[in-house]
């Protein structure tokens, strides 16, 4: 063993700093940064794997041109769908090429037409989201009031069954004819109580109603028909209170294919339609007559399949 008193160990050199690593740190801080910006700006522009696509949604109506429907595909383009309408002449083409599978989704109907079809087509489309309620008003170029109407008069009205048998209902609350029994949702000129009636009805093609005023004492006319016909709302002699609980039969709806009623895109276009934008648009376009109803398509599929049963009991 030596007795010699053990030296004090010599401390580690300090290292020196290198440049390379702080070139490399550097490198690598900007390069996270250049990525951070890159996320950020597909973020922002919509660019890059997770864009969505715009979806196109083919709707069938029956007024293609009017202008809330430029209002609606602007709000439906924000929300990455493009909405391409199909206009049809009358009302009976819209319900097949939706039930073929040529549309997505139709709007032009009310919920007692509906109903009808579904039951004599045998098919199984769907209210997916509410629109409006509009009077069915009757008008005359011959006479200022219902008073003026003569004894055995003429009134032209639609003559498929639904809106005809809504005619008949206006036409009895106006005190120009008594029905069979009060008469229903189902009524036809068969269920006139003649006898009792001021006056006579023609049925003709709903589109042929405005045109009829020439030769008719009055006609029963849809809204959007008489807006084509550049008649004015007001004019009317008589309507039915779009606002009564009477009314639920003729709520209008985006219809679709029952298998696609829970699809978010087409309840996202419904839903669209009750954005301001679209609601003051169509508001102005029927000169504040028509009524904005906000739906569920539940409530909407109960309302139907009652207005279903009644046809079925009464077939």
């Amino acid at each position: 063993m030596s007795d010699a008193t053990p030296s004090t160990p010599a401390l580690p050199e300090k290292p020196k700093r290198s440049r390379t690593g702080w070139f490399v740190g550097i490198g690598i801080a900007v390069v996270a940064v250049i990525v951070a910006v890159v996320l950020v700006v597909v973020n922002l522009t919509g660019s890059g794997a997770a864009t969505a696509k715009t979806v196109t949604v083919k709707i069938g109506t029956t007024e293609a041109s009017s202008p809330y429907w430029g209002v609606l595909k602007k709000e439906a383009a924000k929300e990455g769908i493009d909405i391409q309408t199909v206009n049809f002449r009358d009302y009976t083409q819209a319900n097949p090429a939706l039930a073929d599978g040529q549309l997505d989704l139709n709007l032009f109907q009310h919920l007692q037409f509906l109903a009808n079809y579904d039951v004599q087509a045998k098919q199984d489309l769907v209210p997916i989201g509410a629109t409006l309620v509009v009077p069915l008003p009757l008008y005359s170029i011959k006479h200022k009031s219902l008073k003026d109407i003569p004894q055995g008069g003429t009134i032209a009205i639609p003559n498929d069954a639904t809106n005809q048998a809504r005619a008949l209902l206006v036409l009895q609350k106006a005190g120009l004819l008594k029905l069979k029994n009060g008469g229903s949702t189902l009524a036809t000129p068969a269920d006139i109580d003649a006898s009792a009636s001021k006056v006579t009805v023609i049925p003709v093609d709903a589109a042929q109603t405005a045109p009829a005023l020439s030769s008719a004492d009055g006609a029963i006319i849809n809204n959007n028909f008489a807006l084509t016909a550049g008649i004015d709302p007001k004019s009317a002699l008589f309507q039915d209170d779009p606002k009564s609980s009477t009314a639920e039969p003729y709520i209008n709806a985006f219809v679709a294919r029952a298998k696609d009623k829970d699809n978010k895109t087409y309840q996202k276009v419904a839903e669209l339609y009750h954005t301001k934008a679209v609601t003051d648009a169509v508001l102005a376009e029927s000169k504040n007559t028509a009524v904005i109803v906000d739906r569920s398509s539940s409530d909407l599929i109960g309302i139907l399949d009652k207005l279903k049963k009644t046809i079925q009991a009464a077939q």
